[in-house]
Protein backbone atom coordinates (compact mmCIF):
# COMPACT_ATOMS: atom_id res chain seq x y z
CA UNK A 1 0.00 0.00 0.00
CA UNK A 2 3.12 2.77 -0.11
CA UNK A 3 4.49 4.15 -3.02
CA UNK A 4 7.04 2.07 -4.96
CA UNK A 5 10.92 2.56 -4.70
CA UNK A 6 12.74 2.50 -7.63
CA UNK A 7 15.72 0.41 -7.41
CA UNK A 8 18.90 -1.09 -9.72
CA UNK A 9 18.10 -4.12 -10.84
CA UNK A 10 20.12 -7.46 -9.57
CA UNK A 11 20.36 -11.49 -10.07
CA UNK A 12 21.68 -14.11 -8.55
CA UNK A 13 21.50 -17.14 -6.72
CA UNK A 14 22.50 -17.88 -2.75
CA UNK A 15 25.68 -20.40 -2.13
CA UNK A 16 26.75 -22.20 0.98
CA UNK A 17 30.35 -22.62 1.08
CA UNK A 18 32.05 -25.58 2.72
CA UNK A 19 35.91 -25.02 3.16
CA UNK A 20 38.75 -26.95 5.66
CA UNK A 21 41.75 -24.91 5.98
CA UNK A 22 44.73 -26.35 7.42
CA UNK A 23 45.82 -24.27 10.52
CA UNK A 24 48.81 -25.06 11.12
CA UNK A 25 50.43 -24.10 7.78
CA UNK A 26 47.61 -20.97 7.13
CA UNK A 27 47.80 -19.59 10.50
CA UNK A 28 51.42 -20.15 11.47
CA UNK A 29 52.57 -17.37 13.88
CA UNK A 30 48.73 -16.09 15.45
CA UNK A 31 48.16 -16.05 19.05
CA UNK A 32 46.94 -19.41 20.51
CA UNK A 33 43.27 -19.43 21.00
CA UNK A 34 42.20 -19.73 25.41
CA UNK A 35 38.94 -19.48 25.15
CA UNK A 36 36.75 -22.64 27.17
CA UNK A 37 34.18 -24.93 25.56
CA UNK A 38 31.79 -23.73 23.04
CA UNK A 39 28.96 -21.76 24.55
CA UNK A 40 25.41 -23.77 24.97
CA UNK A 41 22.16 -22.23 23.66
CA UNK A 42 19.94 -20.69 26.10
CA UNK A 43 17.63 -22.98 28.87
CA UNK A 44 14.18 -22.72 30.14
CA UNK A 45 15.34 -22.77 33.88
CA UNK A 46 11.72 -21.66 35.96
CA UNK A 47 9.27 -24.29 34.33
CA UNK A 48 7.75 -26.63 37.17
CA UNK A 49 9.64 -25.10 39.66
CA UNK A 50 8.25 -23.29 42.84
CA UNK A 51 5.93 -20.09 42.35
CA UNK A 52 4.49 -17.43 45.03
CA UNK A 53 2.52 -14.39 44.41
CA UNK A 54 1.45 -11.39 46.98
CA UNK A 55 -2.47 -12.56 46.01
CA UNK A 56 -4.63 -14.30 43.65
CA UNK A 57 -7.66 -12.75 41.91
CA UNK A 58 -10.07 -15.48 43.39
CA UNK A 59 -9.42 -17.85 46.24
CA UNK A 60 -8.03 -21.37 44.60
CA UNK A 61 -7.66 -20.43 41.07
CA UNK A 62 -5.32 -18.56 38.85
CA UNK A 63 -2.18 -19.36 40.99
CA UNK A 64 1.40 -18.52 40.65
CA UNK A 65 2.43 -22.11 39.64
CA UNK A 66 0.04 -21.20 36.51
CA UNK A 67 2.64 -19.21 34.96
CA UNK A 68 5.37 -21.63 35.95
CA UNK A 69 3.40 -24.81 33.90
CA UNK A 70 4.72 -24.00 30.53
CA UNK A 71 1.14 -24.28 29.35
CA UNK A 72 -0.28 -20.77 27.30
CA UNK A 73 -3.99 -21.69 28.16
CA UNK A 74 -3.46 -21.34 32.30
CA UNK A 75 -2.60 -18.26 34.28
CA UNK A 76 -1.48 -16.25 36.98
CA UNK A 77 -3.65 -13.25 37.91
CA UNK A 78 -3.54 -10.76 41.05
CA UNK A 79 -6.14 -9.08 43.43
CA UNK A 80 -7.12 -6.07 41.53
CA UNK A 81 -4.80 -3.54 43.53
CA UNK A 82 -1.93 -1.29 41.93
CA UNK A 83 0.87 -3.04 44.17
CA UNK A 84 1.36 -6.86 43.72
CA UNK A 85 4.61 -8.97 43.03
CA UNK A 86 5.17 -12.90 41.68
CA UNK A 87 8.20 -14.87 42.78
CA UNK A 88 9.93 -17.75 41.38
CA UNK A 89 12.26 -20.25 42.92
CA UNK A 90 14.76 -21.90 40.32
CA UNK A 91 16.13 -24.01 43.28
CA UNK A 92 19.80 -23.39 42.97
CA UNK A 93 21.83 -20.33 41.77
CA UNK A 94 21.61 -19.94 38.08
CA UNK A 95 23.33 -17.33 35.84
CA UNK A 96 19.94 -15.48 34.41
CA UNK A 97 19.95 -14.03 30.70
CA UNK A 98 16.72 -13.05 29.90
CA UNK A 99 12.82 -12.92 31.07
CA UNK A 100 10.33 -13.55 28.90
CA UNK A 101 6.51 -12.42 30.03
CA UNK A 102 3.47 -13.49 27.89
CA UNK A 103 0.66 -11.16 29.57
CA UNK A 104 -2.65 -11.48 29.24
CA UNK A 105 -4.50 -8.14 28.76
CA UNK A 106 -4.42 -7.28 32.39
CA UNK A 107 -0.34 -6.20 32.06
CA UNK A 108 1.86 -3.85 34.18
CA UNK A 109 2.91 -0.35 32.80
CA UNK A 110 5.73 -0.01 35.34
CA UNK A 111 7.35 -2.61 37.19
CA UNK A 112 10.73 -3.81 38.42
CA UNK A 113 12.59 -7.29 37.99
CA UNK A 114 15.01 -8.28 41.12
CA UNK A 115 17.35 -10.81 41.67
CA UNK A 116 18.37 -12.76 45.28
CA UNK A 117 20.45 -15.41 45.93
CA UNK A 118 19.19 -15.80 49.39
CA UNK A 119 15.30 -14.19 49.24
CA UNK A 120 16.03 -11.75 51.52
CA UNK A 121 18.85 -9.45 49.78
CA UNK A 122 17.67 -7.99 46.50
CA UNK A 123 19.38 -6.64 43.76
CA UNK A 124 17.45 -4.63 40.28
CA UNK A 125 17.85 -6.58 37.28
CA UNK A 126 15.27 -4.34 34.97
CA UNK A 127 12.73 -1.19 35.83
CA UNK A 128 10.24 0.32 32.71
CA UNK A 129 7.45 2.52 33.57
CA UNK A 130 6.00 2.26 29.66
CA UNK A 131 5.35 -1.67 29.64
CA UNK A 132 3.14 -2.27 26.39
CA UNK A 133 2.18 -6.10 26.98
CA UNK A 134 1.95 -8.68 24.95
CA UNK A 135 5.18 -11.14 24.65
CA UNK A 136 7.74 -9.51 25.85
CA UNK A 137 11.33 -10.53 26.01
CA UNK A 138 13.89 -8.87 28.62
CA UNK A 139 17.50 -9.17 28.23
CA UNK A 140 18.98 -9.35 31.38
CA UNK A 141 22.16 -10.14 33.19
CA UNK A 142 23.09 -11.97 36.40
CA UNK A 143 22.90 -14.65 39.17
CA UNK A 144 19.58 -15.31 40.93
CA UNK A 145 18.18 -18.23 42.63
CA UNK A 146 14.92 -16.18 43.37
CA UNK A 147 13.63 -13.67 40.67
CA UNK A 148 10.63 -11.22 41.28
CA UNK A 149 8.67 -9.01 39.35
CA UNK A 150 7.04 -6.29 41.69
CA UNK A 151 4.50 -4.65 39.55
CA UNK A 152 3.50 -0.78 40.44
CA UNK A 153 1.04 0.53 37.65
CA UNK A 154 -1.43 -0.95 35.72
CA UNK A 155 -2.21 -1.04 32.36
CA UNK A 156 -6.31 -1.47 33.25
CA UNK A 157 -7.09 0.05 36.20
CA UNK A 158 -10.14 -1.87 36.96
CA UNK A 159 -8.72 -4.88 37.07
CA UNK A 160 -4.61 -6.37 38.60
CA UNK A 161 -2.31 -8.13 37.05
CA UNK A 162 -2.37 -11.08 34.86
CA UNK A 163 0.32 -13.19 32.32
CA UNK A 164 -0.07 -16.66 30.75
CA UNK A 165 3.69 -17.91 31.35
CA UNK A 166 6.74 -16.12 33.35
CA UNK A 167 9.58 -17.66 31.86
CA UNK A 168 13.81 -17.29 33.47
CA UNK A 169 16.08 -18.59 30.75
CA UNK A 170 20.05 -19.32 31.52
CA UNK A 171 22.58 -18.90 28.26
CA UNK A 172 23.17 -17.20 25.26
CA UNK A 173 20.53 -14.70 24.20
CA UNK A 174 21.52 -15.85 20.63
CA UNK A 175 20.74 -18.74 18.34
CA UNK A 176 24.06 -20.32 17.41
CA UNK A 177 23.65 -21.85 13.56
CA UNK A 178 24.88 -25.31 14.51
CA UNK A 179 24.47 -25.78 18.69
CA UNK A 180 27.95 -25.04 19.44
CA UNK A 181 28.73 -22.08 18.48
CA UNK A 182 27.60 -18.32 18.48
CA UNK A 183 27.59 -14.87 17.07
CA UNK A 184 30.65 -12.86 17.67
CA UNK A 185 30.13 -9.92 15.30
CA UNK A 186 26.85 -8.66 17.12
CA UNK A 187 27.72 -4.69 17.80
CA UNK A 188 31.58 -4.83 17.86
CA UNK A 189 33.57 -1.97 16.18
CA UNK A 190 34.42 -2.26 12.42
CA UNK A 191 36.13 -0.22 9.86
CA UNK A 192 36.08 0.03 5.54
CA UNK A 193 38.14 0.79 3.39
CA UNK A 194 35.13 4.11 2.53
CA UNK A 195 31.71 4.51 3.03
CA UNK A 196 28.64 6.09 1.90
CA UNK A 197 26.84 8.86 3.82
CA UNK A 198 24.75 10.98 1.22
CA UNK A 199 21.10 11.41 0.29
CA UNK A 200 20.80 7.85 -1.06
CA UNK A 201 22.39 5.90 1.77
CA UNK A 202 22.46 7.98 4.73
CA UNK A 203 24.86 6.84 6.67
CA UNK A 204 25.70 3.89 5.67
CA UNK A 205 28.46 3.21 7.92
CA UNK A 206 30.47 -0.16 8.41
CA UNK A 207 29.09 -0.41 12.10
CA UNK A 208 25.56 -0.83 10.00
CA UNK A 209 26.92 -4.74 9.03
CA UNK A 210 27.41 -5.76 12.49
CA UNK A 211 23.96 -4.12 14.01
CA UNK A 212 21.85 -7.68 13.23
CA UNK A 213 19.98 -4.94 11.79
CA UNK A 214 18.73 -6.98 7.79
CA UNK A 215 17.34 -3.25 7.29
CA UNK A 216 20.53 -1.16 7.24
CA UNK A 217 23.70 -1.83 5.64
CA UNK A 218 27.08 -0.89 5.09
CA UNK A 219 28.36 0.28 1.54
CA UNK A 220 31.36 1.98 0.00
CA UNK A 221 31.42 5.71 -0.60
CA UNK A 222 29.58 6.77 -3.63
CA UNK A 223 32.40 9.42 -4.29
CA UNK A 224 35.36 7.34 -3.90
CA UNK A 225 34.76 4.37 -2.81
CA UNK A 226 33.38 2.69 -6.30
CA UNK A 227 36.85 1.14 -6.70
CA UNK A 228 38.79 -1.98 -6.44
CA UNK A 229 39.72 -3.02 -3.91
CA UNK A 230 37.23 -2.30 -0.86
CA UNK A 231 36.66 -3.83 2.54
CA UNK A 232 34.81 -3.90 5.91
CA UNK A 233 36.27 -5.65 8.82
CA UNK A 234 35.03 -6.33 12.54
CA UNK A 235 37.18 -6.53 15.71
CA UNK A 236 35.84 -9.19 17.51
CA UNK A 237 37.21 -8.23 20.74
CA UNK A 238 39.90 -10.94 21.56
CA UNK A 239 41.06 -13.98 19.53
CA UNK A 240 38.41 -16.23 18.17
CA UNK A 241 38.12 -19.42 16.12
CA UNK A 242 35.63 -18.73 13.03
CA UNK A 243 33.88 -21.69 11.92
CA UNK A 244 31.16 -19.57 9.81
CA UNK A 245 30.68 -16.05 7.88
CA UNK A 246 27.41 -15.37 6.46
CA UNK A 247 27.45 -12.38 4.36
CA UNK A 248 23.58 -10.83 3.02
CA UNK A 249 24.81 -8.94 0.22
CA UNK A 250 23.22 -5.74 -1.84
CA UNK A 251 23.17 -5.93 -5.41
CA UNK A 252 26.62 -3.69 -5.19
CA UNK A 253 27.92 -7.18 -4.29
CA UNK A 254 31.36 -8.90 -4.97
CA UNK A 255 32.33 -11.19 -7.63
CA UNK A 256 35.94 -11.78 -6.24
CA UNK A 257 36.20 -11.66 -2.51
CA UNK A 258 38.57 -12.72 0.13
CA UNK A 259 37.68 -13.62 3.88
CA UNK A 260 40.60 -12.87 5.94
CA UNK A 261 41.73 -12.81 9.40
CA UNK A 262 44.31 -10.71 11.48
CA UNK A 263 45.86 -10.88 15.31
CA UNK A 264 46.85 -7.24 14.61
CA UNK A 265 44.48 -5.73 12.75
CA UNK A 266 47.71 -4.82 10.21
CA UNK A 267 48.85 -8.21 9.26
CA UNK A 268 46.10 -10.42 7.45
CA UNK A 269 45.85 -13.96 6.04
CA UNK A 270 43.32 -15.60 3.91
CA UNK A 271 41.06 -18.48 5.31
CA UNK A 272 38.59 -18.12 2.16
CA UNK A 273 38.75 -16.89 -1.32
CA UNK A 274 36.05 -17.09 -4.16
CA UNK A 275 36.10 -15.46 -8.06
CA UNK A 276 32.75 -16.55 -9.03
CA UNK A 277 30.54 -14.47 -6.41
CA UNK A 278 26.65 -14.40 -7.26
CA UNK A 279 25.06 -11.74 -4.42
CA UNK A 280 22.52 -12.50 -2.32
CA UNK A 281 23.22 -14.51 0.61
CA UNK A 282 26.48 -16.22 1.00
CA UNK A 283 27.19 -18.41 3.62
CA UNK A 284 30.84 -19.44 4.19
CA UNK A 285 31.37 -22.34 6.49
CA UNK A 286 35.51 -22.25 6.65
CA UNK A 287 37.76 -22.08 9.89
CA UNK A 288 40.21 -19.30 10.55
CA UNK A 289 41.66 -18.07 13.81
CA UNK A 290 42.27 -14.34 14.73
CA UNK A 291 41.05 -11.06 16.49
CA UNK A 292 39.78 -9.36 13.40
CA UNK A 293 37.78 -10.82 10.39
CA UNK A 294 37.99 -8.87 7.17
CA UNK A 295 36.27 -8.83 3.45
CA UNK A 296 38.31 -7.60 0.93
CA UNK A 297 36.57 -7.66 -2.14
CA UNK A 298 38.83 -7.54 -5.23
CA UNK A 299 36.55 -7.21 -8.19
CA UNK A 300 32.77 -5.41 -7.90
CA UNK A 301 29.82 -7.37 -9.91
CA UNK A 302 28.60 -3.68 -11.52
CA UNK A 303 29.75 0.12 -11.82
CA UNK A 304 28.78 0.40 -8.35
CA UNK A 305 30.99 -0.23 -4.93
CA UNK A 306 30.49 -3.13 -2.15
CA UNK A 307 27.60 -3.34 -0.19
CA UNK A 308 26.70 -5.43 2.46
CA UNK A 309 23.55 -5.35 4.49
CA UNK A 310 24.57 -8.13 7.28
CA UNK A 311 28.20 -9.60 7.71
CA UNK A 312 27.63 -12.19 10.73
CA UNK A 313 30.51 -14.30 12.09
CA UNK A 314 30.24 -17.52 14.13
CA UNK A 315 32.58 -19.35 16.30
CA UNK A 316 34.29 -20.07 19.44
CA UNK A 317 36.24 -17.45 21.41
CA UNK A 318 36.36 -13.70 20.77
CA UNK A 319 34.29 -11.25 23.53
CA UNK A 320 30.75 -11.72 22.13
CA UNK A 321 27.92 -9.60 23.26
CA UNK A 322 24.29 -11.48 22.67
CA UNK A 323 21.95 -9.70 20.38
CA UNK A 324 18.51 -9.10 21.61
CA UNK A 325 16.39 -11.75 22.03
CA UNK A 326 13.46 -13.02 19.95
CA UNK A 327 10.32 -14.14 21.40
CA UNK A 328 9.62 -17.95 20.75
CA UNK A 329 7.84 -18.83 17.75
CA UNK A 330 4.12 -19.59 18.54
CA UNK A 331 2.74 -23.51 18.15
CA UNK A 332 0.56 -23.51 15.29
CA UNK A 333 -2.62 -23.61 15.46
CA UNK A 334 -2.21 -20.51 17.97
CA UNK A 335 -5.00 -20.35 20.20
CA UNK A 336 -4.48 -17.59 23.05
CA UNK A 337 -6.49 -14.55 21.79
CA UNK A 338 -4.11 -11.44 22.56
CA UNK A 339 -6.03 -8.67 20.38
CA UNK A 340 -9.65 -8.68 18.71
CA UNK A 341 -12.22 -6.15 17.79
CA UNK A 342 -15.64 -7.88 16.60
CA UNK A 343 -17.41 -4.70 15.74
CA UNK A 344 -20.50 -5.33 17.82
CA UNK A 345 -21.40 -1.80 18.79
CA UNK A 346 -24.09 -0.16 17.84
CA UNK A 347 -25.33 0.84 14.68
CA UNK A 348 -23.29 4.66 13.87
CA UNK A 349 -20.92 3.80 16.67
CA UNK A 350 -17.36 4.70 15.70
CA UNK A 351 -14.24 2.50 16.17
CA UNK A 352 -13.10 1.79 19.67
CA UNK A 353 -10.09 4.44 20.37
CA UNK A 354 -8.47 2.21 23.03
CA UNK A 355 -7.97 -0.25 20.20
CA UNK A 356 -7.32 1.79 16.93
CA UNK A 357 -6.20 5.27 15.65
CA UNK A 358 -8.16 6.96 13.13
CA UNK A 359 -5.58 7.63 10.25
CA UNK A 360 -6.80 11.10 7.98
CA UNK A 361 -5.05 12.67 5.66
CA UNK A 362 -4.10 12.75 1.66
CA UNK A 363 -2.94 9.37 0.62
CA UNK A 364 -0.41 7.66 -1.24
CA UNK A 365 0.44 5.72 -4.50
CA UNK A 366 -1.80 8.32 -6.70
CA UNK A 367 -5.20 7.54 -5.17
CA UNK A 368 -8.16 10.40 -5.02
CA UNK A 369 -9.40 9.78 -2.08
CA UNK A 370 -9.23 11.85 1.33
CA UNK A 371 -9.27 9.49 4.65
CA UNK A 372 -11.73 11.18 7.23
CA UNK A 373 -12.27 10.42 10.58
CA UNK A 374 -16.06 10.94 10.12
CA UNK A 375 -18.61 8.45 11.08
CA UNK A 376 -20.28 8.56 7.47
CA UNK A 377 -16.64 6.94 6.21
CA UNK A 378 -16.26 4.31 9.41
CA UNK A 379 -18.99 3.08 11.86
CA UNK A 380 -20.57 0.02 13.04
CA UNK A 381 -23.77 -1.48 11.15
CA UNK A 382 -25.26 -2.79 14.52
CA UNK A 383 -25.14 -6.36 12.85
CA UNK A 384 -22.30 -7.22 14.02
CA UNK A 385 -19.43 -5.48 11.08
CA UNK A 386 -17.18 -2.40 10.72
CA UNK A 387 -17.81 -0.63 7.68
CA UNK A 388 -15.97 1.39 6.16
CA UNK A 389 -17.50 3.55 3.22
CA UNK A 390 -15.64 5.46 0.50
CA UNK A 391 -18.20 8.58 -1.09
CA UNK A 392 -18.57 10.76 -3.79
CA UNK A 393 -18.06 13.72 -1.59
CA UNK A 394 -15.95 16.85 -1.42
CA UNK A 395 -13.72 16.92 1.28
CA UNK A 396 -10.18 18.95 1.82
CA UNK A 397 -10.21 19.73 -1.70
CA UNK A 398 -11.28 16.43 -2.61
CA UNK A 399 -13.64 14.80 -4.22
CA UNK A 400 -14.16 11.51 -2.49
CA UNK A 401 -13.49 10.19 0.96
CA UNK A 402 -12.97 6.83 2.36
CA UNK A 403 -10.96 5.81 5.74
CA UNK A 404 -7.70 4.16 7.18
CA UNK A 405 -7.39 3.37 10.72
CA UNK A 406 -4.36 1.28 12.54
CA UNK A 407 -3.75 -0.03 15.67
CA UNK A 408 0.17 2.15 15.83
CA UNK A 409 0.83 3.10 19.36
CA UNK A 410 -2.35 0.70 20.97
CA UNK A 411 -1.18 -2.82 20.02
CA UNK A 412 1.66 -4.41 17.57
CA UNK A 413 2.77 -8.06 17.50
CA UNK A 414 5.76 -9.97 16.14
CA UNK A 415 4.97 -13.40 15.16
CA UNK A 416 1.24 -15.11 15.66
CA UNK A 417 -2.08 -15.29 13.86
CA UNK A 418 -3.39 -12.07 12.39
CA UNK A 419 -6.80 -12.68 10.67
CA UNK A 420 -9.20 -10.50 9.51
CA UNK A 421 -13.06 -11.82 8.37
CA UNK A 422 -13.55 -9.08 5.95
CA UNK A 423 -16.26 -8.69 2.50
CA UNK A 424 -14.48 -6.67 -0.20
CA UNK A 425 -16.45 -4.25 -2.48
CA UNK A 426 -16.79 -4.60 -5.97
CA UNK A 427 -16.01 -1.32 -8.82
CA UNK A 428 -13.19 -0.52 -10.75
CA UNK A 429 -10.53 1.62 -9.00
CA UNK A 430 -11.82 0.44 -5.58
CA UNK A 431 -8.59 -1.10 -3.35
CA UNK A 432 -9.38 -2.54 -0.14
CA UNK A 433 -6.42 -3.99 2.17
CA UNK A 434 -6.08 -5.80 5.51
CA UNK A 435 -1.78 -5.14 6.05
CA UNK A 436 1.11 -4.75 8.72
CA UNK A 437 3.27 -1.71 9.07
CA UNK A 438 6.92 -2.16 11.07
CA UNK A 439 6.09 -0.07 14.24
CA UNK A 440 9.38 1.37 13.72
CA UNK A 441 7.91 3.78 11.16
CA UNK A 442 5.86 5.28 14.04
CA UNK A 443 9.30 6.46 15.04
CA UNK A 444 10.62 8.10 12.08
CA UNK A 445 11.97 5.26 10.20
CA UNK A 446 11.29 5.58 6.52
CA UNK A 447 9.10 3.13 4.32
CA UNK A 448 10.12 0.27 3.21
CA UNK A 449 13.10 -0.12 5.75
CA UNK A 450 10.41 -0.70 8.51
CA UNK A 451 8.90 -3.37 6.23
CA UNK A 452 5.50 -4.08 4.84
CA UNK A 453 2.97 -7.25 5.16
CA UNK A 454 -0.04 -7.14 3.10
CA UNK A 455 -2.08 -9.60 4.02
CA UNK A 456 -4.60 -8.65 1.90
CA UNK A 457 -5.36 -6.64 -1.12
CA UNK A 458 -7.88 -6.87 -3.73
CA UNK A 459 -8.58 -4.68 -6.73
CA UNK A 460 -12.19 -3.84 -7.26
CA UNK A 461 -11.80 -4.00 -11.37
CA UNK A 462 -11.53 -7.91 -10.45
CA UNK A 463 -12.67 -9.30 -7.19
CA UNK A 464 -12.03 -13.06 -8.28
CA UNK A 465 -7.96 -12.05 -7.33
CA UNK A 466 -6.29 -11.32 -4.10
CA UNK A 467 -2.91 -10.20 -3.44
CA UNK A 468 -0.44 -11.33 -0.29
CA UNK A 469 2.82 -9.31 -0.56
CA UNK A 470 6.12 -8.47 1.81
CA UNK A 471 7.66 -5.11 0.85
CA UNK A 472 11.64 -4.61 2.10
CA UNK A 473 13.95 -2.37 1.07
CA UNK A 474 15.81 -4.87 -1.95
CA UNK A 475 11.93 -6.11 -3.01
CA UNK A 476 9.21 -3.08 -2.45
CA UNK A 477 6.86 -1.89 -4.79
CA UNK A 478 5.80 -3.58 -7.81
CA UNK A 479 8.84 -5.34 -7.19
CA UNK A 480 7.60 -6.76 -3.96
CA UNK A 481 7.63 -10.58 -2.76
CA UNK A 482 4.12 -11.88 -2.91
CA UNK A 483 1.46 -14.17 -4.65
CA UNK A 484 -1.64 -13.37 -6.74
CA UNK A 485 -4.17 -16.01 -6.65
CA UNK A 486 -7.25 -16.98 -8.11
CA UNK A 487 -10.51 -17.32 -5.98
CA UNK A 488 -14.27 -17.25 -5.73
CA UNK A 489 -15.90 -13.48 -6.63
CA UNK A 490 -14.75 -12.09 -2.94
CA UNK A 491 -17.36 -9.16 -3.15
CA UNK A 492 -20.33 -11.63 -2.64
CA UNK A 493 -19.59 -13.03 0.73
CA UNK A 494 -17.45 -12.39 3.78
CA UNK A 495 -13.99 -14.08 3.58
CA UNK A 496 -11.15 -15.01 6.31
CA UNK A 497 -7.55 -13.99 5.69
CA UNK A 498 -4.90 -14.76 7.72
CA UNK A 499 -1.36 -14.97 8.51
CA UNK A 500 0.97 -17.01 10.52
CA UNK A 501 4.50 -15.67 11.50
CA UNK A 502 7.44 -17.11 13.04
CA UNK A 503 10.79 -16.81 12.54
CA UNK A 504 11.15 -19.23 9.96
CA UNK A 505 8.65 -16.76 7.44
CA UNK A 506 4.95 -15.86 6.93
CA UNK A 507 2.19 -18.20 5.63
CA UNK A 508 -0.58 -16.78 4.40
CA UNK A 509 -4.26 -18.28 4.18
CA UNK A 510 -7.78 -17.30 2.42
CA UNK A 511 -10.28 -19.23 3.95
CA UNK A 512 -7.69 -21.42 5.32
CA UNK A 513 -6.25 -22.46 2.08
CA UNK A 514 -2.48 -21.65 2.16
CA UNK A 515 -2.32 -19.40 -1.03
CA UNK A 516 1.57 -17.93 -0.16
CA UNK A 517 4.35 -19.41 1.88
CA UNK A 518 7.25 -16.60 2.16
CA UNK A 519 9.83 -18.86 3.63
CA UNK A 520 12.70 -16.34 5.64
CA UNK A 521 15.13 -18.78 4.01
CA UNK A 522 13.83 -18.65 0.29
CA UNK A 523 13.65 -14.86 0.93
CA UNK A 524 17.08 -14.46 1.66
CA UNK A 525 18.86 -16.35 -1.00
CA UNK A 526 16.78 -15.34 -3.83
CA UNK A 527 15.29 -11.90 -3.17
CA UNK A 528 17.04 -10.20 -0.31
CA UNK A 529 17.27 -9.78 3.81
CA UNK A 530 14.43 -10.79 5.71
CA UNK A 531 12.81 -7.68 7.92
CA UNK A 532 10.33 -9.01 10.04
CA UNK A 533 11.64 -10.39 12.93
CA UNK A 534 10.21 -7.09 15.27
CA UNK A 535 6.84 -5.54 15.83
CA UNK A 536 3.91 -4.81 13.35
CA UNK A 537 1.00 -2.90 13.97
CA UNK A 538 -2.34 -3.47 11.80
CA UNK A 539 -3.90 -1.52 9.24
CA UNK A 540 -7.27 -1.98 7.57
CA UNK A 541 -8.15 0.81 4.43
CA UNK A 542 -10.50 1.18 1.46
CA UNK A 543 -8.19 3.49 -1.11
CA UNK A 544 -10.06 4.49 -4.44
CA UNK A 545 -8.08 4.82 -7.47
CA UNK A 546 -4.22 5.20 -7.61
CA UNK A 547 -0.97 3.48 -9.29
CA UNK A 548 -2.17 -0.10 -8.69
CA UNK A 549 -5.93 -0.74 -8.53
CA UNK A 550 -6.20 1.76 -12.04
CA UNK A 551 -8.79 4.36 -12.51
CA UNK A 552 -12.57 4.85 -11.48
CA UNK A 553 -14.83 5.22 -14.11
CA UNK A 554 -18.75 5.94 -14.46
CA UNK A 555 -19.45 2.17 -13.47
CA UNK A 556 -18.09 2.44 -9.92
CA UNK A 557 -20.64 2.66 -7.35
CA UNK A 558 -20.72 5.23 -5.07
CA UNK A 559 -21.19 4.79 -2.28
CA UNK A 560 -19.07 1.68 -2.10
CA UNK A 561 -18.74 -0.81 1.43
CA UNK A 562 -16.00 -2.90 3.03
CA UNK A 563 -17.32 -5.01 5.74
CA UNK A 564 -15.19 -5.93 8.38
CA UNK A 565 -16.95 -8.94 10.64
CA UNK A 566 -13.73 -9.08 12.94
CA UNK A 567 -9.97 -9.01 13.45
CA UNK A 568 -8.21 -11.37 15.82
CA UNK A 569 -4.69 -11.91 16.72
CA UNK A 570 -3.30 -14.94 18.24
CA UNK A 571 0.16 -16.09 19.74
Amino acid sequence: MITPARQRPRSGRTRRIALAVGLAGLMAGFVAVTSGPASAAEVLVSQGKAATASSTEAAGAYLASEAVDGNNGTRWASAYSATQWFQVDLGASTAVSRIAINWEAAYARAFTIQFSTNNSTWTQAYATTTGAGGQQSITVSGTARYVRINLTQRALEAYGYSFWEFQVYSGNGDTPPDGTTRLLSYGKPALASTWQNDVNCNPCSPDKAFDNDPASRWATSSTNGWVDPGWISVDLGATAQISQVVLQWDPAYARSYQLQVSPDNVNWTTFYSTTTGDGLKDVVNATGTGRYVRMYGTARSSAYGYSLWEFSVYGTGGNPTAPPARPADPTFPATRLVFSDEFNGAAGSKPDTAKWTYDPGVPQNGEIQYYTPNSENASMNGQGSLVIEARRQDYQGRQYTSHRMNTGNKFSVQYGRIEARVKVPKGNGLWPAFWLMGDDFLQGRPWPYNGEIDIMEVLGRNTSEAYSTLHAPAYNGAGGYGQKYATVDLSQDFHVWAAEWDSKGIRFFLDGRLVFDAAKETVENTRGPWIYDHKFYLILNLAVGGDFPGPIDATTPFPSQMLVDYVRVYQ
